[in-house]
């Protein structure tokens, strides 16, 4: 009994120590946005976010951009992926623009990923480094949003099926961001107009290692040749989560110009691993590519039968989306 005694003082006064220790320690503080840790996007509440969303081209479609995101958020996705220009090849999407595109989607209840479109396919870090400048143009306008808004670098940039190349650019472009005071969420499109991402797989960490902040992710462009079979889907996730990263399906859809589409094991497989996906598009593909309108006008009144499947399908928007908690 005395040694039990004994023991009990001896815990009490450990406990009191630790207690007194760690009240000294700084406090965990919220975070102030979205953030990476492994291969989970987490929002500002410290929740796994699970985006499911819709590309809108606002870039060509600037007129319609109120009306698609309105038709967009009752859809039941939370996120839109807006379609921007830094002037380069398409007209430019000024920082008053922005501002009101950032609000619409607030309005709606829309995380927005924002996009530069003109460097897609080039392989030329000039075409990468005018889209951050162009980020860096919009501080002003994207400062404090890093809770609601992400920023998805550069579309396909880099068309070439290389994992270096794509990677020496990048591992300039994230500093540049950082050491300008940009601390949002960045999403990398892979290699390869997004489609190889063995570029992801072979070189994403040192990728993710470029960022001070530690706080980028990473997209595979599902279309024929990196979702083309629910063998290569699977594959292609898995290759990227396996190092440790976090990836998104940042565009497919249910075919292309060159082929099929697996799109049900896509959504399905997605869904499984906890990962994002974003449909393309809302609307404004053309003749050549209007099968991958999910809708046929703007206000969302009359869905395609792709649109049908991104919206009503087993694992589409209405059964395994849910809007982001601080829009609750």
């Amino acid at each position: 009994m005395r040694n039990f005694k004994r023991y009990f003082i001896s815990t009490l006064a450990v406990l009191f120590m630790f207690g007194a220790f760690s009240s000294a320690l700084p406090k965990a503080e919220a975070a102030t946005g979205f953030y990476v840790s492994g291969t989970t996007l987490y929002d500002s509440t410290g929740k796994a976010f699970k985006i499911r969303g819709v590309t809108h081209a606002h870039s060509w479609y600037k007129e319609d951009s109120a009306e698609a995101m309105k038709a967009i958020a009752k859809t039941g996705a939370n996120t839109v992926r807006i379609v921007l220009s830094d002037g380069t090849k398409y007209t430019k999407d000024d920082a008053a623009a922005v501002k009101h595109l950032l609000d619409l989607a607030e309005e709606n209840k829309l995380i927005a990923i924002l996009e530069v479109h003109d460097a897609t396919g080039s392989d030329e870090y000039s075409a990468l480094d005018r889209a951050v400048n162009y980020w860096i143009e919009l501080k002003d306008v994207l400062a404090g949003k890093e809770d609601r808004v992400l920023i998805n670098i550069a579309n396909e940039w880099y068309g070439t099926w290389d994992s270096t190349g794509w990677a020496e650019g990048y591992k300039k472009a994230i500093p540049k961001l950082r050491e300008a005071g940009m601390n949002h969420t960045l999403i990398i499109d892979s290699a390869g107009w997004g489609q190889y991402p063995q570029s992801i797989i072979d070189k994403g960490k040192e990728v993710f290692q470029s960022d001070p902040n530690k706080n980028t992710m990473f997209s595979i462009h599902m279309y024929e040749y990196a979702g083309g079979t629910a063998e290569q889907v699977k594959s292609n996730i898995d290759g990227v989560m396996n190092q440790g990263l976090a990836v998104i399906v940042g565009e497919f859809g249910h075919k292309h110009t060159d082929g099929d589409v697996d799109e049900a094991t896509i959504m399905k497989y997605s869904e499984k691993k906890q990962i994002g996906w974003i449909a393309w598009s809302w609307k404004g593909n053309g003749e050549e590519w209007a099968y991958l309108d999910l809708s046929k006008d703007w206000s969302g009144n009359s869905l395609t039968k792709w649109g049908t499947t991104v919206v009503h399908g087993t694992y589409g928007l209405q059964m395994t989306s849910t809007t982001a908690p601080i829009f609750k």
